[in-house]
């Protein structure tokens, strides 16, 4: 793979994102990394400019409340994400100086930082070189130089070395990592890649005639009917409110299965997300009156 062709077309046709600013701090660019999993960056945008604008550090994140926290968050769900950047944050800010840690093994203590999100930072924030891979590099990788049109089952040590070897050894190793992840997000897509206007003059993958691949296509994920949806909607419920509900004020945003209502409320207590007052009625973490239960559970 031509580096400096695949750097080039980045230059001239990435997508303006305000995380990739390069006055942007290593905090944000975590949040948005937060922000980004599961979720497509057109939702992303706005809460995370509302976001940085509001907490622009970790202390300021930190010393929000938790129910605060899930408000702001709003509707980009998997709102487990927004309680474990609100603790990433408390930790930075007390045992790291509210410094974001720029090295990978240390951001891999950090809660709810993974494998992917560690590398992120250090190579998007600090300029490591260190080969970030998410689903679009890898499937980047399997075509244009494994010749494969899906890149199988994912394998952390594999991946990682595949992505490695491709890294340039100069500065422009972070502009690099990036372009491969837009690469696969806007042209080497999943479903309809655009292979006409493909920057890469050399292609495995095309070279070989585009054979097929091997793997089952994915069912797309259904929301319509899910636990997901039933979380959400108790979720709106208590973030409309800044006191504790009743629980019918819940019953009422699911009649069509009950079971289901108290499987989903359950499991937000269990998440710490929602707690319970002594009289029985609900609220976010750390706005029920004499709370049973801890948010942090």
């Amino acid at each position: 793979m031509n580096s400096a062709e695949l750097v080039a077309w980045y230059e001239r046709e990435r997508r303006d994102l305000p995380w990739r600013d390069p006055s942007v701090s290593a905090w944000q660019i975590l949040v948005s990394e937060f922000m980004l999993q599961q979720t497509p960056v057109v939702r992303v945008l706005p809460r995370w400019l509302e976001w940085v604008d509001r907490w622009p550090t970790p202390s300021a994140t930190a010393a929000a409340s938790p129910a605060d926290i899930l408000r702001a968050w709003g509707k980009l769900g998997y709102p487990r994400r927004a309680k474990r950047l609100h603790e990433c944050a408390a930790v930075i800010a007390t045992e790291h100086g509210d410094v974001v840690p720029d090295d990978v093994q240390t951001l891999l203590t950090l809660p709810g930082v993974g494998s992917y999100t560690a590398r992120a930072i250090a190579c998007f924030a600090y300029g490591q070189w260190v080969p970030v891979v998410d689903t679009n590099v890898r499937r980047v990788v399997a075509r244009a130089v494994q010749g494969l049109a899906d890149a199988g089952a994912p394998s952390a040590t594999r991946d990682e070395a595949a992505v490695a070897a491709l890294l340039p050894n100069d500065e422009s190793t972070p502009t690099f990592s990036a372009a491969l992840m837009e690469l696969g997000a806007v042209v080497c897509t999943a479903r309809s890649p655009r292979c006409g206007i493909c920057p890469l003059s050399s292609c495995a993958w095309r070279s070989a005639g585009f054979p097929a691949g091997e793997a089952v296509p994915k069912r797309v994920q259904k929301y319509a009917g899910t636990d997901r949806q039933v979380r959400g909607r108790l979720l709106d419920v208590l973030r409309d409110s800044t006191t504790p509900v009743q629980r019918n004020a819940l019953d009422v945003v699911w009649l069509t299965d009950p079971a289901q209502r108290d499987r989903a409320l359950d499991s937000l207590l269990v998440d710490g997300l929602v707690e319970q007052t002594e009289d029985g009625r609900f609220a976010l973490c750390g706005e029920g009156d004499d709370a049973r239960g801890a948010c942090g559970a």
